[in-house]
């Protein structure tokens, strides 16, 4: 990327770029201000446009530099080129690379910002759903039309979705990389950006179905031995998957009766958490105490993860869902549901037992209680009795104090 400069010594504004390997620095006589700065970014940009279509030609954009000796061009060539592009510049027409060379160029750029989990996921929806239907297409021609084609395809394409095909979630998700990617090309070519006024698919509410204390326990009573302390773990502090499945020796604190939640497992590798709010400390109730203290007897000298294969390996969550968990629920007969309700049943519980609603989020990892009450509120007025019968309770009392007061008023 080349970088917009100024020179101290005259307050003039220059460009320092590469081209073939070489550093390059053309001097302006435009004074450092926003303006000034914003043109000379916007002609940074359509230079690499032509670097990258390999497009570029040094002497049409700085016919009368010295730099042409050193790249054994000279300046009659560079007048005539020039001329020809102000001619093309001035027929409107803005010249792009294809999308899939400049996802590739966006992706490289941007991923050293991302966790190694969302790199995948921006891979993977480049790769299977994108690419193959934008790729070939230069970036600055795609229209709003073939956006919305776009999207009308990935609604029919089969997916894990309630109906059997692609979910709305998953359809904003490849809609946002498109969106972004479009957005970057448009600011760097100088192109309106087609992605306007397209909203993204409305999402179903989150479908709770937690556990009673009393199937709990009888999951935890009939699960194999093996699994008895991952799932009370489970059950009773609200881990997600990735972070009970990614729990090491190093952040289970004893003394202290804590579990310190620092990483999350995401295809066999521990990363930093989801956020940093996910990033917390829980404590170690009855249960949870004891369940670790059995298992530390069981793994503690075998591996670093708390919770692992006979290797010493972290659990497969697919493969422990299908062989263990989904058995269970059938051979119980109880409804089929993920793994993932056992963070449900946590908040669920700790709600009915009356704690302070910023207490459970704190231990869920959420960084307010808006997802809290958004995501449980159908369940918490019923279990902890907050139906209005306190409000009510409190009406009557404030009225009998009220009448008693002006009995004795009266017998005054």
């Amino acid at each position: 990327m080349g970088k917009v400069r100024v020179r101290k010594e005259s307050n003039k504004l220059f460009l320092d770029f590469r081209y073939k390997g070489q550093r390059f620095r053309e001097q302006t006589l435009l004074d450092d201000n926003n303006a000034n700065r914003k043109q000379l970014e916007r002609l940074l940009q359509r230079m690499e446009a032509k670097m990258l279509l390999e497009q570029f030609n040094y002497a049409d954009f700085f016919p009368n530099s010295r730099n042409l000796k050193k790249l054994g061009l000279n300046d009659a060539k560079g007048k005539q080129a020039t001329s020809a592009s102000i001619s093309k510049q001035n027929s409107g027409s803005v010249e792009t690379p294809r999308f899939s060379d400049f996802a590739d160029q966006w992706l490289e750029e941007s991923k050293i910002e991302w966790r190694a989990s969302h790199c995948r996921n921006v891979c993977s929806i480049l790769d299977s759903s994108l690419k193959p239907e934008l790729g070939k297409t230069p970036v600055g021609d795609i229209t709003k039309a073939d956006i919305m084609a776009f999207r009308a395809k990935l609604a029919k394409r089969r997916g894990r979705g309630t109906t059997g095909l692609l979910s709305p979630k998953t359809i904003n998700s490849h809609m946002t990389v498109l969106r972004t990617v479009l957005d970057e090309a448009a600011e760097r070519f100088g192109f309106d950006t087609p992605y306007k006024n397209i909203k993204p698919l409305k999402l179903r509410k989150t479908h709770i179905e937690p556990f009673s204390l009393h199937e709990v326990q009888r999951i935890i009573d009939n699960v194999r031995p093996d699994y008895r302390d991952y799932y009370t773990v489970r059950f009773f502090t609200g881990m997600r998957t990735g972070e009970i499945d990614g729990l090491k020796w190093k952040h289970v604190d004893f003394a202290a009766r804590e579990i310190l939640v620092r990483e999350t497992l995401i295809y066999g590798q521990t990363e930093y958490t989801k956020t940093d709010g996910s990033q917390r400390e829980i404590p170690m109730f009855g249960q949870v105490y004891d369940a670790l203290k059995t298992q530390h007897a069981a793994t503690g000298r075998k591996s670093e993860y708390v919770f692992c294969n006979q290797l010493g390996q972290p659990l497969d969550h697919n493969n422990v869902t299908k062989r263990v968990w989904y058995p269970l629920l059938r051979a119980l007969g109880l409804t089929k549901r993920r793994p993932y309700q056992t963070r449900h049943t946590a908040a669920t519980l700790f709600l009915a037992s009356g704690e302070n609603p910023e207490w459970v989020a704190r231990m869920l990892g959420h960084s307010s209680t808006e997802m809290l009450f958004k995501v449980y509120s159908r369940y918490v007025p019923n279990a902890t009795r907050m139906d209005g019968t306190a409000f009510e309770r409190l009406l009557s009392h404030t009225t009998s104090t009220q009448a008693q007061k002006e009995r004795n008023h009266e017998t005054v």
